[in-house]
């Protein structure tokens, strides 16, 4: 079992090494995003201790580039911060798992035996419509390279047509994925949310990639919209 271990401090990064070579595995270490990065290009590992708080393009950014270049190692991030925003960002951006220091070896090497039991774990595809895509791995939203921020029931909304282009879902398909079971497919809150997910994603692009139909429901075409004549 070959592991990668990213740590920009040599203390650590030379204890950490010697803990899993007593343990039995081969290590190979990084002290910076890019180093890593390139031993992932040449070299196939079967885990990653990945620190957060690296110089250059940190933890968060270095698993986030991991998972768009389809890299699907299992990664164990670690950080020196305990807030609870920052683990869901952890995980948001593709680690399978943290530890917050101070931590025991014995607990990292649990968790690390775990993970590498489970192996790799392809995230969902990216879903696209035409130059609008959608990316289950790191919840973003981009018009061809640009980003588009979205709520997080409007990123619902999208994930759920996206996941379906070209066919009509009722507002009581997309109450059920999107809303918990007090709400009424009988209220207005799809057709608010729709309308606000459309002045996101279409109107400032001249496009049309989400349709009403009529007495139906919606759908997103799967050219991602035509461009169309801007309105104000």
């Amino acid at each position: 079992m070959r592991i990668l271990v990213v740590e920009d401090e040599p203390k650590m990064r030379d204890l950490l090494q010697r803990a899993l070579t007593e343990e039995g595995y081969a290590v190979d270490t990084a002290a910076d995003g890019p180093q890593a990065l390139a031993l992932t290009d040449v070299a196939a590992y079967d885990a990653m201790v990945l620190d957060v708080m690296l110089p250059g393009p940190d933890g968060f950014e270095v698993c986030a580039t991991l998972r768009r270049r389809g890299i699907w190692l299992p990664v164990l991030m670690l950080t020196a911060r305990d807030a609870v925003t920052d683990r869901v960002q952890g995980l948001d951006g593709g680690a399978d798992d943290y530890l917050t220091k101070p931590f025991s070896l014995d607990e990292l090497m649990a968790r690390l035996r775990a993970l590498i039991r489970r192996g790799p774990v392809e995230r969902p595809t990216v879903l696209t419509a035409g130059d609008l895509s959608l990316d289950p791995a790191t919840r973003t939203v981009r018009r061809g390279d640009e980003e588009v921020p979205l709520t997080a029931k409007e990123y619902a909304l999208l994930e759920a047509l996206l996941h379906r282009p070209g066919t009509v879902l009722t507002r009581a398909v997309l109450v059920e994925h999107c809303w918990d079971l007090g709400t009424s497919p009988g209220s207005n809150v799809v057709d608010a949310h729709i309308k606000a997910l459309r002045d996101k994603i279409d109107r400032p692009y001249g496009t049309r990639a989400v349709e009403t139909v009529r007495g139906a429901g919606y759908r997103i075409r799967r050219d991602g919209g035509r461009p169309s004549t801007r309105t104000s």
